[in-house]
């Protein structure tokens, strides 16, 4: 009787330690826009804004770089301030890109740059975006053209 009795107590333990609770579900889109969507912290700056293209939207699973850069006068990228990877979702892509206003040099030129490459190839660019100040900026709907 006493090992029917240990098998009925540990079927009541194992019965009191199981959960109802359905594993955690991935973190959905509106979850993720509100982790991007945090306070800065005191001493970085952030540029906001939407990239889209004529017809509204990115192509599913196109790679979007963003980078905000120091150009010479000859055009050409100097430095590197911040950088932000995305993949697009087929609709208009909401960005954030943070940066430190210290490192934001004063007389020279700054360009936020995007480009979208699909399976490798550059798909889309946007025309450089002058930024000239070192401050939080919302800047709106970036239009990305299509490359040749």
């Amino acid at each position: 009787m006493s090992a029917r009795l240990l098998c009925l107590s540990l079927i009541a333990l194992l019965a009191a330690c199981s959960s109802d609770k359905p594993a955690p579900a991935p973190q959905s889109a509106p979850a993720r826009a509100a982790a991007a969507e945090s306070p800065l912290p005191a001493n970085m700056r952030a540029l906001t804004g939407q990239l889209s293209s004529r017809q509204g939207y990115l192509p599913a699973g196109g790679e979007v770089e963003l980078a905000l850069l120091v150009i010479d006068e000859r055009d050409r990228p100097q430095q590197l301030l911040s950088s932000e990877n995305l993949i697009a979702t087929g609709q208009a892509l909401p960005f954030r890109l943070v940066f430190n206003p210290q490192s934001f040099p004063t007389g020279v030129r700054v360009e936020l740059h995007a480009r979208v490459s699909q399976s490798g190839q550059l798909a889309w660019r946007l025309p450089p975006v002058r930024i000239a100040q070192p401050e939080t900026q919302a800047l709106g709907e970036l239009r990305l053209e299509r490359v040749p």
